[in-house]
């Protein structure tokens, strides 16, 4: 499968469970390599050589904020970017509180992650990736197993994102709110991509690809 995200674009990636979305995320930035095709961020190819420079442009955000988190307190992991970075001690204190502030969770700096609850959590892991301040923003899920509240926290945060946006997840209707342009795969190739609020009405076509109508769609066609 072939696609391009343009600078500061904000795009989902759908699909049935299976269908790719984790390996293209994996891909984007060179947990997995490509055995062919090419992967281009910028003028940069991923290769062994690239990898770096790939990996400070572009951010990863794993599903499960626990797959993230791993040392005693929440300014080490955020700090654990920008320190081998071999930024100055000035300048991770300086991201780590400007990447706090973006997540609204200042005070939790000295905390350990353990005692966070998941959408802090969750929040934080997102903290760590900004630090860095990538180009790119590649998410899994970021709204999954959030209450109501955690839910529309997270939203408004990856709302006021200026970054480029390439975000999977099964949750339509914050696709239908918040994401202008979506790519729906199956079986590893693109079915779909186009505006978001064209495709999401297309019942047949989420259908064949393990999707259902956003609310938003549902209600409209029933109050008709």
């Amino acid at each position: 499968m072939s696609f391009t995200l343009a600078h500061g674009e904000h795009v989902a990636l759908l699909g049935p469970n299976g269908a790719g979305k984790s390996t293209a995320m994996l891909l984007s930035n060179g947990v997995l390599m490509p055995t062919s095709g090419e992967v281009c961020v910028g003028d940069l190819m991923l290769s062994k050589e690239t990898l770096v420079r790939i990996r400070q442009r572009v951010g990863l955000v794993f599903q499960d904020p626990d797959d993230q988190l791993f040392m005693t307190t929440v300014f080490d992991d955020i700090a654990f970017g920008p320190r081998n970075m071999k930024l100055s001690k000035e300048e991770v204190e300086e991201r780590v509180a400007e990447a706090l502030k973006a997540v609204l969770l200042e005070q939790v700096a000295k905390k350990a992650p353990q005692d966070l609850s998941f959408g802090q959590k969750k929040r934080i892991a997102l903290a760590t990736i900004l630090a860095m301040q990538p180009d790119f923003l590649i998410l899994d899920e970021p709204s999954s197993n959030l209450d109501p509240q955690g839910r529309r926290r997270m939203m408004a945060l990856l709302s006021s994102i200026d970054a480029t946006l390439l975000i999977a997840t099964h949750d339509l209707d914050m696709v239908w709110e918040l994401l202008p342009r979506s790519i729906i795969i199956n079986e590893g190739k693109i079915v779909a991509d186009g505006p978001t609020q064209e495709l999401l009405q297309d019942e047949a076509l989420l259908a064949a690809n393990g999707l259902e109508l956003p609310a938003a769609v549902r209600y409209s066609a029933q109050g008709r």
